[in-house]
């Protein structure tokens, strides 16, 4: 599959773009407190991108070299007709056009769509859990139900995906129940990764006096566990180390402490059709109004090498004990 110009999407300091991150949606089920406001105002439905909008845009990023691409929101599931899409991004798998297209969620749907992921071709889901109190989640969430997602992460399983549990590290109850996550995602032979909180969008509390380096949370860790570095990578910006006690792999991503920027292979596209780059800076660049000007791809191509082309060097995010440095937008309005 070749579009005029075709050829690999490299920026100026020499990273191929081989991952996209595609947002169905902005709408989510959930009003977690470290991603959105509890009062959020999303886009009409007129202004986002089609299922074969998304789908047409997603034949443009393959034919430019992505390999791998990640359905995001919002909550990816709760768009209507979701299925469609990942039955025509099917098609692609097997042929040396894709690699692999992976979901992210936060499960609350999941036992609904489990089976339909599995035939689509998905094999790896990234579940968001930060805790396995349900209260707690509750009040993480603004009410949601812990339950549904422990029914979703279930059937996952039962379909033969492979789960990863992502969870936001934060100061306070996290710290004290990090290690019942260990055991929960191990004891299910699920991986672990840890994120450091991202400045992004408004959340209605201070970041400064939340944010917790995973570098110090590691030492904590290992006080209790037994951690060695692995080589593994699953083409994002996690380091894994193993869990000498359960066998099982600890991710972490350090946006804030530790840069992966030197090494980013992404690129992020909002479920309105704004090419996002880097999701630590403002800028943006509109696919949409390319995409419905015309059925020609030329135009559409040409502003994602522009965009890539200006890709910056790193994010700006900075969490210092007494400030905080961000963007005001929200995960979703990012596109994952």
């Amino acid at each position: 599959m070749t579009y005029e110009g075709a050829g690999p999407l490299v920026d100026r300091f020499g990273r191929q773009v081989t991952y996209l991150r595609l947002s169905v949606t902005d709408r989510c089920d959930l009003r977690c407190t470290y991603c959105m406001s509890e009062d959020m105002t999303f886009l009409p439905r007129r202004e986002l991108l089609s299922l074969e909008e998304l789908y047409r845009l997603s034949t443009v990023f393959i034919g430019l070299g992505v390999r791998k691409i990640r359905i995001t929101g919002g909550e990816p599931l709760v768009r209507k007709g979701i299925g469609h899409l990942f039955n025509a991004l099917s098609r692609h798998l097997g042929n040396d056009d894709l690699d692999e297209v992976v979901l992210t969620t936060n499960g609350t749907q999941l036992a609904q769509h489990a089976t339909m992921l599995a035939s689509a071709g998905v094999r790896r889901v990234n579940v968001s859990l930060d805790t396995l109190d349900a209260g707690r989640y509750r009040q993480i969430t603004r009410g949601g139900q812990i339950e549904r997602v422990l029914a979703g992460i279930e059937a996952a399983l039962a379909a033969g995906l492979h789960v990863k549990l992502n969870a936001v590290a934060m100061r306070g109850s996290f710290e004290r129940e990090v290690d019942a996550l260990i055991r929960f995602a191990h004891g299910r032979h699920m991986d672990l990764t840890l994120i450091e909180e991202m400045p992004l969008g408004l959340a209605g509390f201070d970041r400064a006096n939340t944010y917790l380096p995973l570098g110090q949370l590691r030492q904590d860790l290992e006080t209790r566990w037994t951690l060695s570095p692995l080589a593994d990578a699953t083409g994002g910006p996690a380091r894994y180390l193993r869990v000498a006690e359960t066998g099982g792999r600890l991710g972490l991503i350090t946006p804030m402490s530790c840069n992966f920027c030197h090494s980013c292979n992404r690129a992020r596209v909002s479920s309105a059709g704004q090419l996002f780059t880097c999701m630590g800076q403002e800028g943006s660049v509109d696919l949409r109004a390319a995409l419905r000007g015309s059925e020609s791809n030329i135009e559409v191509e040409g502003l994602i090498r522009q965009a890539v082309a200006a890709k910056p060097e790193r994010h700006s995010f900075a969490i210092a004990d007494t400030s905080v440095s961000g963007v005001t937008r929200t995960m979703s309005a990012l596109g994952g």
